[in-house]
């Protein structure tokens, strides 16, 4: 019998995360929930690692269960791959067995072509949907399949906002739209020297490969590293149905915690943007709103939500991070997984879910990483400083802690100034994947874009890094290194101080001073000592042997 390769969402469950990487038996388990998933299939990790031995090919049994399973999903949503009628779009995204956010690749709107998008265009009476997801679509294929780079498109979008005066992407029309995307291809051509593809299937074989390749690129090995996950376990790949964020102002997407990761405080704590696609989100293109104002701008849709949010936490007994779509005001599920939180946020969690009855003791001590606990004792800005300085600006508190450093601009120079001794803060319009070398080589970051579920804010929870994020009172020049904010202007090697934990940001340098415990931590070394097996003796046996007593008679 052959090998199985690719599972349908339904043909799955949380138990086979090993096999499905940790979005794959997510996405199953949701189905299995009744959740509204929009649908797909899983190809597995084991299909990653047979890549890497087949030579960094997909071999044809691989590819044809792929197809088959292709068939089964136009059978599933009654469109049809590369259809001329009724066109099914998907998105093709990694996921390994462990969190690992940001560090591997994704692809939407995979399936467009000039003819699909007119025949969208026409059909959904939105042409500037259908050709702003095609300029994405463009835009991603080129730099994460071929490698092309984000920042010929992103320069080209520049310019053509600068041309019509607007300075939001969401400001573009249709025209302007369609003009990128025909630019775009351009530039694809230029660099890549043949047409951007146009059949879907070669559009989707080739996507499927770069994201098995993203599981080896640098970044990736860098967080697999600092994480202890071994590289042999590979990554899943997910085809999933596109669901459109960014149909208008009744469609949306956005990334909630069922927990404060920050704090671990027990409410909704989340972020979305109407008229938009995941990225804009963690990339910190535009500032999101909170996400309790969805509250006043879809009730029902917020309140459908909440529930799935009580849902997920009460399945999982874990804090959940969730990311979201709705399109046209018909709300989807696009991923769950067990929140990134700062060491602090996990004590107060892993308490609070005993208390609540939802874990045990033993439980709660396992879910606490032992390597996240020693941030807990990174200092803390010296209180009576802080009343004699004056804040220059407040933004958000994306990651608590305080830090104190000279001014860098580029993930680059954080590594090299901290390899020679400097401390330093890392200031960025916002962060992207690759700056995670700089990111950890910092004592702080500060972006000027972006929110609390921002790239920036997420890797830096996670790092135990203090982040404040979504400064917009910054007018940054990064090509001169400099930025101005509060009628000062700051240049590279400056010293500035900002507090993740209150989202203010100082000019110059304020004291710091050794951290305190907070009473959770008590608890849970508490119950480890309690639920212990192992004692640590040497030093003891050590030190009675030295006073001559003999080993045998050490008990």
């Amino acid at each position: 019998m052959a090998n199985k390769w690719v599972y349908l969402f339904s043909e799955g469950n949380a138990n086979m995360r090993n096999l499905l990487g940790g979005k794959g038996a997510n996405l199953a388990e949701m189905t299995n929930l009744g959740l509204p998933v929009p649908q797909g299939f899983t190809i597995t990790t084991e299909a990653c690692t047979q890549y890497y031995e087949d030579g960094k090919k997909i071999n044809d049994e691989i590819m044809d269960q792929i197809m088959v399973h292709i068939g089964k999903m136009e059978e599933i949503t009654g469109k049809k791959f590369g259809d001329k009628e009724n066109p099914l779009l998907v998105s093709v995204r990694s996921g390994a067995r462990a969190s690992m956010p940001g560090m591997m690749d994704t692809i939407l709107n995979l399936g467009l072509n000039e003819e699909v998008v007119e025949v969208l265009a026409a059909k959904s009476g939105n042409p500037r949907w259908a050709w702003d997801c095609y300029r994405r679509f463009i835009q991603m294929f080129s730099d994460v399949v071929m490698e092309v780079g984000k920042k010929y498109f992103e320069e080209l979008i520049d310019k053509m906002k600068t041309a019509k005066g607007v300075t939001q992407d969401v400001d573009l029309t249709a025209d302007d739209l369609k003009e990128l995307a025909n630019q775009f291809k351009a530039e694809y051509k230029e660099k890549i020297g043949n047409d951007f593809p146009t059949d879907p299937k070669e559009q989707l074989m080739e996507a499927i490969k770069a994201v098995f390749r993203s599981w080896d690129n640098p970044r990736a090995n860098v967080y697999r590293r600092d994480n202890d996950i071994p590289y042999s376990w590979g990554t899943a790949v997910n085809v999933q149905m596109m669901a459109f964020g960014n149909m208008g102002e009744t469609s949306g997407t956005g990334v909630a915690f069922t927990r404060d990761p920050a704090t671990g405080e027990k409410h909704l704590m989340g972020e979305f943007l109407m008229n938009a696609q995941g990225e804009d989100v963690v990339a910190g293109v535009r500032t999101p709103q909170k996400i309790d104002q969805l509250k006043e701008v879809m009730p029902e849709v917020y309140e459908q939500f909440v529930g799935i949010c009580h849902t997920l936490e009460d399945h999982y007994r874990d804090m959940q991070d969730m990311e979201f779509t709705i399109e046209d005001k018909k709300l989807y599920m696009l991923q769950t997984r067990n929140g990134k939180r700062t060491a602090k946020a996990a004590l107060k969690i892993a308490c609070d879910l005993v208390d609540e009855g939802m874990i045990d003791e033993k439980k709660a001590v396992s879910m606490i990483d032992p390597r996240n606990l020693d941030t807990l004792l990174h200092p803390q800005f010296d209180q009576a400083a802080l009343k004699k300085a004056e804040p220059a600006a407040k933004a958000l508190a994306a990651s608590p802690g305080a830090a104190c450093g000279k001014i860098v601009f580029t993930a680059e120079d954080a590594k090299a100034w901290a390899a020679r001794g400097e401390k330093v803060v890392l200031v960025r319009l916002e962060t992207s994947p690759e700056d995670i070398e700089g990111m950890k080589a910092a004592q702080g970051i500060l972006t000027v874009r972006g929110g609390m579920t921002s790239h920036a804010a997420v890797v830096a929870r996670g790092m135990g890094t203090c982040c404040v994020s979504g400064c917009s009172e910054i007018t940054m020049d990064e090509e001169n290194k400099k930025f101005t904010l509060a009628g000062k202007e700051f240049h590279e090697g400056d010293w500035l101080s900002i507090d993740g934990s209150t989202g203010k940001i100082y000019d110059g340098i304020i004291p710091t001073v050794d951290a305190t415990i907070a009473g959770e931590f008590g608890r849970i070394m508490g119950w480890a000592d309690k639920y212990r097996r192992l004692k640590v003796r040497a030093y003891v046996l050590r030190r009675r042997q030295d006073r001559g007593i003999p080993r045998d008679d050490l008990r």
